[in-house]
């Protein structure tokens, strides 16, 4: 895995914002799974003020790698989150926008996504393939909405399931670790001190890190990028 420190939010915020750009500048169509969370809230600002006029925005498709069982105007949508902090600030076309239904029947919702992900990516090794995966990472070191307590579902043969928030009860559709795993570049964006422990666990193979979700994630393609802010690195040892 490759590790990139930043000073703050901002500063990783403008490093990620740059491999977005230079990946739409290959005149190829891409297709990138978005992730919710404050992190991408950054990021996406950076995007929307300093480059929306830069990337070729044709070129890519947005996905979501996991979204919450929620109308797309509901404060806890992360298609809303992308919609308020990019999406309405970019000449981004409609029609490059898959979005997780969260209003619907969520069961059938993860059938239908799945099948808009095998219709829309490239399929290999039988498995649909995310040119770039954006990640985060909960405290508890869930990532997608795959969490310690239904660890297994990382291993769930289907493209997209039903996750269930440990706490809340709420109902997600999330990819699965086989689709993770099969993208192109995988990229974690994690900030906060709040995370450094399970990040020290996670990366250094300490601790309990096999009950994190989080620690499964090895793309076959080796790559694997972390990008954390000093306050997330600090337990790390270089």
């Amino acid at each position: 895995m490759n590790i990139t420190v930043s000073s703050s939010k901002d500063s990783l915020a403008e490093e990620f914002a740059y491999v977005l750009k230079e990946m739409s500048d290959t005149g190829e169509k891409i297709h990138v799974a978005l992730s919710g969370g404050s992190t991408p809230k950054v990021i996406f600002d950076y995007i929307a003020e300093e480059l929306g006029e830069d990337i070729l925005w044709d070129n890519i498709n947005f996905y979501w790698g996991d979204e919450r069982c929620v109308p797309p105007t509901d404060s806890e949508s992360n298609y809303k989150m992308t919609v308020d902090h990019l999406l309405s600030k970019v000449d981004m076309p409609e029609e490059n926008i898959f979005r997780v239904l969260g209003e619907n029947d969520p069961e059938e919702e993860a059938i239908r996504y799945s099948k808009v992900l095998e219709s829309e990516l490239p399929i290999v090794n039988g498995i649909p393939q995310f040119d770039l995966v954006m990640l985060g990472m909960g405290d508890d070191g869930h990532t997608v909405s795959i969490f310690p307590y239904n660890i297994e579902l990382w291993d769930a043969k289907e493209t997209c399931v039903v996750a269930v928030h440990p706490d809340s009860g709420q109902k997600r559709v999330t990819i699965t670790g086989k689709v993770v795993n099969n993208a192109k570049a995988v990229a974690f964006l994690v900030t906060g001190a709040n995370k450094a422990e399970k990040i020290k666990e996670i990366v250094m193979l300490e601790g309990n890190y096999e009950k994190y979700p989080a620690s499964l994630v090895k793309p076959t393609s080796d790559d694997l990028t972390w990008y954390l802010d000093k306050e997330a690195a600090k337990e790390l040892d270089f």
